[in-house]
């Protein structure tokens, strides 16, 4: 029987159509949505509610630990990509982060640059820092030595921490374990870069099935493009979310583009033109410090790739 009782909770896991929910007890709950909620009408997403959220809930049987979703609480902030099933839809990733996480590999397989930039504009632009961890250093071979140096310059010179790890070895991850503790991080990268070697390393014996619920359901949606929450053993949480291909980015503006490169940032008030695109306006301040080394060239030339994929609107 029902209980008119209303809880406030934390969203650890989502398939679309339930949500895996952790009362402030610490007790989880089976819950879904019924009929219309009022969601933030600026955000028009696949998803109305994600990991990460906190959520009000009613119980609806406590026999079996089943809720009802009843409202999202305000978020301090989130991320967004396009949806991996419609390029003209957004899909957040997750809720209330403190920091975000990308795992990148240079060889086995290779994380393109462009891939990397993509990620840390979208985290830019909804205020939350950024970590690079570069991951598989031991693979690496003399050829790849040299990438490996150019990406930590790179990043460290924009401003980004930057991490080269061995994940199967935790003596490699102590600073990164200290950096996450009491935090609430986003884990992505492409499949295979070890992001689950990494967790497991982060959180021994994890079980990944602990917190699936008997009887769950996705009821035909697609379960891999959610995330899944865990509590880290020192204090902390990672939200982990499915390998992507690509990190596709959505109603960014050409004119806005530069702001969400720390480096640029940093330089373009003393471009000669307000809306000065860094490309071929005269008394440009940002190629300045391309040609002074200031700003590295290679993260120059992936600005310039990402603007030109950028829709112009006249």
């Amino acid at each position: 029987m029902a209980e008119d009782r209303n809880l406030t909770g934390l969203v650890y896991k989502s398939t679309g159509s339930w949500y895996l929910v952790q009362d402030e007890q610490g007790i989880f709950w089976k819950a879904r949505i019924k009929g219309k909620m009022k969601i933030d009408d600026d955000i028009s997403s696949t998803n109305p509610i994600a990991v990460g959220d906190k959520v009000n809930f009613d119980i609806e049987e406590e026999s079996t630990n089943t809720a009802i979703i009843t409202d999202v609480l305000d978020r301090h902030n989130y991320i967004i990509r396009v949806s991996p099933h419609n390029k003209h839809q957004k899909h957040i990733v997750a809720a209330n982060l403190d920091l975000a996480l990308i795992i990148v590999t240079i060889a086995e397989p290779r994380t393109s640059q462009g891939f990397i930039d993509r990620f840390l504009i979208t985290a830019e632009a909804y205020h939350i820092p950024v970590l690079i961890v570069i991951n598989k250093i031991d693979l690496l071979k003399t050829k790849h030595t040299e990438q490996l140096e150019q990406w930590e310059n790179m990043y460290r010179k924009a401003g980004y921490e930057v991490y080269p790890v061995i994940a199967l070895q935790h003596n490699s991850v102590l600073k990164l374990e200290e950096k996450l503790k009491d935090k609430i991080t986003l884990f992505s990268g492409h499949s295979g870069v070890g992001k689950s070697t990494l967790i497991n390393q982060l959180i021994p014996n994890l079980d990944l099935k602990t917190h699936e619920v008997s009887g769950w359901s996705g009821k035909g949606q697609h379960t891999t493009t959610f995330a899944e929450m865990f509590d880290l053993p020192a204090g902390g949480k990672i939200i982990d979310t499915p390998g992507v291909k690509e990190f596709g980015l959505i109603d960014f503006e050409r004119e806005e583009l530069g702001q969400y490169f720390p480096e640029i940032r940093a330089v373009m008030a003393h471009c000669r033109f307000n809306n000065c695109l860094h490309v071929n306006e005269p008394g440009c301040a940002v190629k300045e410090a391309v040609g002074s080394g200031k700003i590295d060239e290679e993260r120059y030339i992936s600005y310039v790739s990402i603007l030109e994929t950028i829709e112009k609107k006249w």
